[in-house]
């Protein structure tokens, strides 16, 4: 029997469905680096060898290959060690079937302090989204209410659980303890301003920069405190989600560090930002994504400015060049469907009837942009593909969005943080308000987002719908045509906010202040253009429009018709959680 602690994983990764009718599933797992190599089994089938993604002088990481064929009814497979050990379960659709997903974003913490003041344990979110999907690990004192009732039918009469999908929406982990973890970045903290941008990045910090984010998601995916993988008692935590339902993962500012692409442009490009960014985004590639290192393009040179010198004149967008990544990652069978030619790792997929579109919102951003021209015109024609003919007609858009799209416009709170000043990584109040698509520097981008997204609506009549998290509250707004009778469902695109699976919600004193002014901005319309306007939603059987709890969503189409979704947050209280729904038609 094969004895070896895992370092990381499994993580389930979703890699699409083919054409050939395979539900193409991935397994990430890390190992210390003269550990043997397993192999694993699916539904008692030796799985292939494994791809080694990456390896360092202490640990490396394998893909496994976990792909199988539908079939007329949705059902469960199983798969573990050839040698003996754990095994997990995760549930693949029926042919043509729309899956069940469940979206969560905010999955750690930015401090310490905050989580030693919670009610609930950490995990306690990521507890009641496994009772709610998998009978097999429930608490023996779970008690199921009325909304999880509707569903158990389905899970006994099929041996199943409940959701194929989990979407991740960003900030996977929480980096930000970099700067406090590695001592060259916490003596850089306390440089001036001038000397940070000039600070040379040796190979001995780079190594160490690169070995930090490596190590950073074993600890927080698969943490060494937590029963072992043997252990008949299961956690109950994200680690067991990672398990057990295949993922579709988008970065944010977090999975690099708060705020990243929101400080100025020569702090943007130091040498130590731009060596931060770097090592990050092989992290995420590997493990976010789970391809293999050198299959990952690198980034342009750095901006070189000689020692003692003053800062160079930096571009105030990212430049980087397009990549072709169907012929980039051609020999690569697991790849996932990335956009041709754009930069970044934006990605879509269709889904019987649903189509899912994950834009890279990071990997290009500034101050003054979202998503690079490459990307955007790499969007579009994807999008415009959508109108083409396929055995089950695509009915619903959802657009993981990891910052709000819809969301009040704090106008002076933005004012007055920017009057604080800005590029202190440890104070990041004017970065997360410039993170906020609503921000004056990104309302051309929105415009041109809500065009976009109208018009595909009205050419082919498909529900739109925005999945998004960041902002640590449960919330739903609508960005509709002011011209369109609203009897016309696509000219409707509705939001759905769920925040956060683990990070704290809005509970502190201050917190609660700005909560309130949150809920206030919300009461107010916003007008986009002669066309658009955007309007949030009181929070169902709420009465605010913003509701501060941890949470989860889940995702269902309707049974007993393909043209309606429902939508359910799943809210935390100090005793259980509280099920609000909304339908989308």
């Amino acid at each position: 029997m094969f004895t070896t602690r895992f370092k990381l994983g499994p993580v389930l990764s979703f890699r699409g469905c083919g054409e050939d009718g395979q539900w193409r599933v991935t397994a990430l797992i890390g190992f210390g680096t003269d550990d043997d190599i397993p192999f694993l089994q699916l539904e008692q089938q030796r799985c292939q060898p494994p791809t080694l993604l990456y390896a360092n002088s202490k640990q490396k990481f394998l893909r496994y290959d976990l792909s199988c064929t539908l079939q007329q009814q949705e059902r469960t497979v199983t798969f573990g060690l050839v040698d003996g050990g754990p095994t997990w379960h995760f549930t693949v659709p029926g042919t043509g079937q729309a899956p069940h997903m469940a979206y969560v974003s905010c999955n750690g913490f930015s401090d310490p302090d905050l989580m030693r003041k919670l009610v609930r344990p950490a995990n306690a979110v990521w507890d009641d989204l496994l009772a709610c999907h998998d009978p097999a690990i429930r608490s023996a004192e779970t008690v199921l209410d009325k909304e999880q009732l509707w569903h158990e039918t389905r899970l006994q009469q099929h041996h199943v659980q409940r959701f194929h999908l989990l979407l991740m929406g960003g900030d996977q982990l929480y980096c930000d303890t970099i700067w406090q973890d590695i001592p060259a970045l916490r003596a850089w903290v306390s440089l001036s301003r001038d000397e940070q941008l000039l600070y040379p990045v040796g190979k001995t910090l780079e190594r160490d920069i690169e070995n930090y984010y490596f190590n950073l998601y074993g600890a927080r995916w698969l943490p060494p405190s937590r029963r072992a993988w043997e252990s008949a008692r299961p956690n109950r935590d994200g680690a067991d989600a990672l398990a057990r339902i295949p993922t579709v993962m988008m970065w944010d500012d977090h999975d690099i560090f708060d705020g990243w692409g929101s400080y100025s442009p020569e702090m943007q490009q130091s040498p130590v930002f731009r060596t931060l960014f770097r090592c990050a985004r092989q992290a995420f590639w590997v493990c976010q994504l789970q391809h293999v290192l050198a299959d990952l393009p690198p980034l342009p040179e750095l901006v070189h400015v000689a020692a003692g010198k003053s800062p160079a004149v930096v571009p105030r967008e990212p430049l980087q060049t397009p990549v072709s990544w169907s012929a980039h990652l051609q020999h690569d069978a697991l790849a996932l469907p990335l956009l041709d030619g754009q930069p970044g790792f934006s990605y879509a997929m269709r889904l019987g009837p649903i189509a899912l579109v994950v834009p890279d919102l990071r990997s290009e951003r500034s101050r003054t942009q979202v998503m690079g021209p490459d990307t955007w015109s790499a969007l579009q024609r994807w999008l415009a593909t959508l109108g083409n003919a396929v055995d089950v007609p695509c009915r619903h858009l959802l657009l993981m969005s990891s910052v709000p799209v819809v969301h009040p416009k704090l106008t002076l709170a933005a004012g007055l943080t920017n009057l604080l000043g800005n590029d202190n990584v440890l104070d990041s109040n004017a970065d997360d308000l410039k993170d906020q698509w609503s921000d004056d520097d990104h309302e051309g981008e929105r415009k041109r987002l809500l065009e976009t997204l109208t018009g595909l609506a009205e050419q082919h009549k498909i529900r739109v719908a925005i999945l998004s998290g960041d902002v640590h509250v449960a919330a739903w707004g609508l960005a509709y045509r002011r011209d369109i009778a609203p009897t016309e469902n696509w000219s409707r695109i509705v939001q759905f906010t769920s925040s956060a699976v683990v990070h704290p919600s809005l509970s502190g004193l201050l917190d609660k202040l700005f909560l309130g002014y949150l809920n206030n901005a919300a009461g107010q319309v916003q007008l986009i253009d002669a066309q658009h306007q955007i309007e949030m939603m009181r929070f169902p059987g709420h009465n605010q429009f913003m509701m501060a709890a941890r949470n989860w969503l889940a995702i269902e189409i309707d049974p007993a018709t393909s043209s309606k979704l429902w939508f359910t947050w799943r809210c935390e209280k100090e005793q259980g959680f509280s099920n609000h729904l909304q339908a989308l038609v």
